[in-house]
């Protein structure tokens, strides 16, 4: 059994006059979540589905748990679930029945599906809703149905697309809790999303991707140290003198310093510059109400890595193209066609 759930050496894809992944190597252990990232029209969505069979590479390899994607595609669709970045359920069905289906496509019984679809629904909270139609459901609770349409072929590896976006942080959490217990039952993930602190969270490897190529890869921590080790904060009493405290530090930590709200932010590479500001900022007769140092943070790294933050925003389409929202559902009736006639 090979280490790697998910592997892509080389992997290329194009639309058109537009190379959306222009030799992509990484890997996913066994049993982690592996951080896909990258600005919107990076490559990320390509990825995903070349790995969910979706999209044939035009050039490269792709293996999921050591399985072809191409030669082997019947196996790897046996073996994965796949949740886009809206949910793809049928808003006239009830809970139950959204599961029923996807559990009868996949060639369940009856009585194995419905088995299944309680189980699922149970386990992600969903019971006392389940005869409901899904149209009355919140945000979280499509998300949460979602998954677990995702989860009825007890697929060992999962592919997840930006599956937080959109949510409320309550809900986010919950979807977070319910990816941390799917990995410590066994399962492999990928994930990508534009909520950085969620990679923080959840990843146990990231890899970042720009412009169809990888350009950072490592744990969150050894991303944060490649970046930089340290970031200064510092907010004045009075905040007339915010412009003022910001052209100060930029004199002294460079033009990466700027003005976030109420805090100026610089990454500190010198350990005298923090000392070096204070007595500039006495001098000056500028109050300072916070001072402090932390670590660096995933969007940060992001920042220094891409030249800007990262914003949630529209899937990526043929060529950078925008999709409709309905374009995930077109692509689970797919995935699940494809599931109907596996070999």
């Amino acid at each position: 059994m090979t280490t790697y759930a998910i592997e892509a050496q080389g992997l290329v894809k194009r639309f058109k006059d537009t190379e959306a992944l222009a030799g992509v190597d990484l890997r996913a252990r066994r049993g982690t979540v592996l951080g896909l990232l990258g600005p919107n029209g990076a490559g990320k969505t390509t990825a995903v589905r070349i790995f969910a069979t979706l999209l044939r590479p035009d050039g490269g390899r792709a293996r999921v748990a050591g399985h072809d994607v191409v030669r082997d595609a019947g196996v790897v669709r046996a073996m994965v679930g796949l949740t886009g970045q809206y949910a793809a359920v049928d808003e006239n069905l009830t809970g139950t029945e959204n599961l029923l289906l996807i559990g009868r496509l996949l060639g369940l019984s009856r009585r194995d599906a419905r088995a299944r679809a309680r189980e699922l629904l149970e386990r992600f909270q969903l019971t006392d809703a389940a005869g409901r139609a899904t149209k009355t459901y919140s945000g979280g609770m499509r998300r949460r149905l979602d998954l677990a349409a995702s989860l009825v072929g007890r697929p060992s590896i999962l592919f997840l697309d930006e599956p937080t976006t959109g949510l409320d942080p309550h809900s986010r959490g919950e979807l977070w809790d319910l990816l941390r217990g799917l990995v410590a039952d066994g399962a492999t993930a990928l994930l990508t999303t534009q909520y950085l602190n969620e990679a923080d969270v959840l990843a146990d490897d990231i890899v970042v991707i720009d412009k169809g190529r990888v350009i950072a890869e490592g744990t969150p921590d050894q991303l944060k140290s490649q970046v930089g080790g340290q970031v200064l904060e510092l907010r004045p009493v009075a905040e007339r003198d915010l412009a003022r405290a910001h052209v100060l530090v930029a004199a002294a930590a460079g033009p990466q310093a700027r003005i976030e709200g109420e805090t100026v932010t610089a990454p500190v590479k010198d350990p005298e510059l923090m000392p070096a500001v204070v007595r500039t900022l006495d001098r000056e007769g500028i109050a300072v109400g916070e001072l402090a140092l932390r670590r660096s943070s995933l969007d940060e790294v992001f920042l220094a890595l891409t030249g800007h933050r990262a914003e949630p925003g529209e899937p990526e389409g043929n060529g950078g193209a925008a999709v409709r929202e309905g374009d995930d559902a077109q692509v689970r009736e797919a995935e699940l066609r494809k599931a109907v006639t596996r070999p």
